[in-house]
């Protein structure tokens, strides 16, 4: 599908790297990116985002260039996306409906389908007019003659019974990760959870470590279902499981934050977040506080944590350990791809699990809050494999 960019830069953050990650959601969605526009503005404009006559030059791009869809960088209001679609002629979608869909494509397990289908219903809900140019009553037969409802109030109503349905069933499945959490928890297993930006190599270093299999791709989100190994660290530790989370984004849509608060709660309950870092982007800095947001918003900011500074095969830098003040691990440099620095990383985790260890009614109490695993027993040994 041939798609024109849209990005409005209103002075904060690298515009730049926002509009190349837009790029990348396109084409991660199936779309392929023939032109972008740009503008500035000092704030939206209340009609169409833009203003009218950077809308008239997108409209000459969409006829120039054939182009069947317009990808705003942006969240449009509802009216902002009915407007632009009636004087573009094409389907306009902002950055909040482009995440949902990549979502919908990439969602394998049975929970991850319903998690991704709550959140596009709450989504959709809002823009319900869109999809009706008629809203005539409905008639009723004998008897039942009268105003009746409207379409939209149907469709409101309908989808208002899925949303409650789905929220029942991810209530049960919650249940059930509570339940395993709290088995595991009962054998003091040590957790740990991969988060960071998307694309950072979560998933490839989890294969490293654990031989896991998951579909590893270089594009945003190439994996959203949380998947737990067991990896063995040792006679003085043993086991730990190991987490692999979905990847977080700038402007992570929030419906998708709370329709997956059951996934990202293997973070919550973890016992320690391995921060997985892209140390060869421009734009770190920016993706590791986008990250902590997230943490933030779903609880997890209190969980130790340590960054992983990956590829920095790519960087030109060396693998290592940095200590904080206190004298305890805070970043790690590694290559998932060709293993350097991961005897590092097993060393970290290995001191982390000691030091809780160390503190047996810490395990007692966090015990119960832990994390699940599902999977047979792993050696630890790395091998190379791609970003």
């Amino acid at each position: 599908m041939r798609a024109a960019l849209v990005g409005i830069d209103f002075g904060a953050g690298d515009f730049k790297a926002s509009l190349e990650e837009l790029a990348l959601l396109a084409r991660s969605a199936g779309a392929e990116p023939i032109t972008t526009i740009t503008a500035k503005r000092n704030s939206p404009d209340p009609a169409h985002f833009v203003g009218s006559g950077k809308a008239d030059e997108i409209a000459q791009a969409v006829l120039a260039d054939k182009v069947e869809i317009v990808i705003f960088n942006h969240a449009l209001s509802p009216a902002q996306q009915r407007n632009l679609e009636r004087r573009l002629n094409v389907r306009v979608v902002d950055r909040t409906s482009l995440i949902l869909d990549i979502f919908a494509q990439r969602a394998q397990s049975h929970e991850g389908k319903l998690q991704v289908e709550l959140a596009q219903l709450q989504h959709l809900a809002t823009r319900l007019i869109r999809g009706w140019t008629h809203l005539e009553r409905q008639k009723g037969g004998i008897g039942l003659r009268g105003p009746g409802e409207t379409q939209l109030e149907t469709d409101r109503r309908l989808i208002g019974e899925r949303v409650k349905m789905l929220r029942t069933r991810l209530t049960k499945l919650r249940k059930q990760h509570e339940t395993q959490r709290r088995s595991r928890g009962r054998n003091q297993t040590f957790s740990v959870s991969l988060v960071g930006y998307t694309n950072a190599g979560k998933s490839t270093l989890f294969n490293t470590l654990t031989k896991a299999g998951v579909y590893v791709a270089n594009q945003l989100f190439a994996t959203l279902d949380t998947t737990s190994r067991r990896l063995y660290l040792g006679a003085d530790v043993g086991n730990v499981v190991v987490s692999d989370t979905v990847g977080f984004v700038r402007e992570l849509p929030h419906q998708l934050v709370a329709a997956f608060r059951a996934t990202l709660e293997e973070t919550i309950h973890a016992d320690l977040l391995l921060h997985v870092v892209d140390g060869a982007s421009s734009v770190r800095m920016e993706q590791i506080e986008q990250v902590n947001d997230v943490l933030r918003e779903i609880g997890a900011d209190h969980i130790p944590q340590i960054l992983v500074w990956n590829k920095i095969d790519a960087a030109g830098l060396e693998p290592g350990i940095e200590r904080d003040e206190y004298g305890k691990i805070s970043r790690v440099f590694i290559s998932a791809r060709s293993g350097a620095g991961l005897d590092l990383l097993r060393d970290a985790i290995v001191e982390a699990a000691g030091s809780r260890t160390a503190a047996p009614d810490a395990v007692e109490l966090e015990g119960e809050e832990a994390g699940f695993a599902h999977a047979d027993l792993v050696p630890a040994t790395p091998h190379p494999g791609p970003h």
